[in-house]
């Protein structure tokens, strides 16, 4: 799990596993607010560290919630 500040608050990144596939969410890091998903389907660790650095880098050089398209 990562961590990081945004217009919202504190947010989380949190893979989950869901059947047979690896799902990435954007989450608040306390209760309430809305969720996203980041990626559907990762088929790799390698590629989840990837797709998290990434997305941590763009929500800190944007300064909110990549995923809820505001840009």
């Amino acid at each position: 799990m990562t961590t990081y500040t945004a217009d919202v608050g504190e947010r989380q990144i949190v893979a989950q596993r869901v059947d047979a596939h690896v799902r990435l969410y954007d989450e608040p890091a306390a209760q309430g607010g809305r969720r996203w998903i980041i990626e559907s389907e990762i088929g790799s660790k390698a590629e989840l560290e990837a797709i998290v650095a990434d997305y941590v880098a763009k929500a800190k050089k944007i300064g909110y919630v990549p995923t809820c398209r505001w840009f």
